[in-house]
């Protein structure tokens, strides 16, 4: 609910307090999370907003999409237009400080109604033609403008010295982002608005913004999971924001599985050179219920799931050596069983604090 802050109470036995030296990214205050769709971005992107509030940091959450993807990962009610603390970070040492977490759920409609009020001082002005659907129908015409609506918000919250009521300063925005496919269209906000306005306050305010995108104070992470094609969007989505010259940041190999065998055991099952009949005989000595027959069986089908579990595996490993290509740092969060509840985001979170991201 809102003003009940979700804390690190019922989870600080599940993180380690061994964390690396510092972090990777100590000067960049915009962290945008991108991947693509299924590879578990918006819990990335929870989990790093949280990881950064353990290290004593007032950070900002934000969203794009609509989808209320935050609230849900919270457990908090749906987001208004406005910045509202939703967590609290885990200290990264028993006596330490945690930062808090702030949510934003940004919209294109409130967006341009802002803008408006803002740069033209329309305030009932503006929301009359809202309810007039204008406002609609000018983030829907132009995808350049709704994008620089949306990233505008970003930009507002993330610069220093921000004015206004109630202006929060933060030490870290956290960015939700659409998927890979669409990053660098999303974040090149002057470029796609070349052909819509070459002078005027939107120009202006996209030639600031990019000033932040293009800088050392930001950096696009990226998540996949250890499959082809989120591999290879991955690689093409680095290639994109490498020549458009915006900053790449780390990789996140999300949903990872554990090892189910060991070096030995992994190697024979790849070999086939695993019998059926020695497991049997180890069922047996373990004291598994059965006769021969039904042991056998159960061995039969052991392997059948180790001859799987290596060749998944095999593959798995391939995808990891093409991401170990691209030249960035990479952290791996794992697959969590029954799904990412709020302690899992603290979990998933000290898991990139240990890695080094936050």
């Amino acid at each position: 609910m809102p003003g009940i802050l979700p804390g690190p109470a019922g989870y600080a036995a599940r993180v380690s307090a061994v964390d690396r030296p510092g972090p990777d990214w100590p000067g960049v205050q915009l962290h945008v999370v991108t991947g693509k769709g299924g590879t578990g971005k918006s819990t990335v992107a929870a989990a790093l907003a949280l990881a950064l509030a353990s290290r004593g940091k007032d950070v900002l959450l934000c969203e794009v999409e609509g989808r209320q993807g935050i609230a849900r990962m919270f457990d908090v009610d749906p987001l208004p237009y406005e910045e509202r603390r939703i967590a609290k970070g885990l200290p990264a040492e028993p006596s330490g400080a945690a930062g808090t977490v702030h949510a934003l759920h940004i919209d294109a409609e409130s967006a341009l109604l802002d803008y408006l009020a803002m740069y033209y001082r329309l305030g009932r002005a503006g929301r009359a033609l809202d309810k007039f659907g204008v406002v609609e129908f000018a983030t829907t015409i132009a995808p350049g403008v709704r994008d620089v609506l949306l990233t505008g918000k970003v930009f507002e919250a993330a610069k220093p010295g921000r004015r206004g009521k109630n202006a929060r300063q933060y030490d870290a925005v956290v960015l939700d982002a659409p998927p890979t496919g669409r990053i660098t269209q999303f974040l090149n906000v002057s470029d796609e608005l070349a052909g819509l306005a070459k002078v005027g306050p939107v120009k202006s305010q996209a030639d600031l913004m990019m000033t932040l995108f293009r800088s050392s104070r930001t950096a696009v992470h990226f998540v996949t999971v250890l499959e082809e094609m989120p591999v290879q969007e991955t690689a093409d989505g680095i290639a994109d924001l490498r020549r458009t010259g915006l900053p790449v940041g780390g990789v996140v190999v999300n949903l990872t599985r554990p090892d189910e065998l060991d070096a030995d055991d992994l190697a024979a099952v790849t070999a086939g050179t695993a019998q059926a009949a020695p497991l049997a005989e180890d069922l047996a000595a373990a004291g598994i219920d059965g006769g021969p027959d039904e042991l056998a069986d159960l061995a039969e089908h052991l392997l059948a799931q180790g001859r799987d579990h290596a060749e998944r595996k095999a593959l798995e490993d391939a995808q990891r050596a093409l991401v170990a290509t691209y030249g960035v740092p990479t952290y791996e969060l794992p697959r969590m069983a029954g799904g990412v509840d709020l302690g899992g985001l603290y979990e998933l979170a000290g898991h990139l604090r240990r890695q080094g991201m936050a």
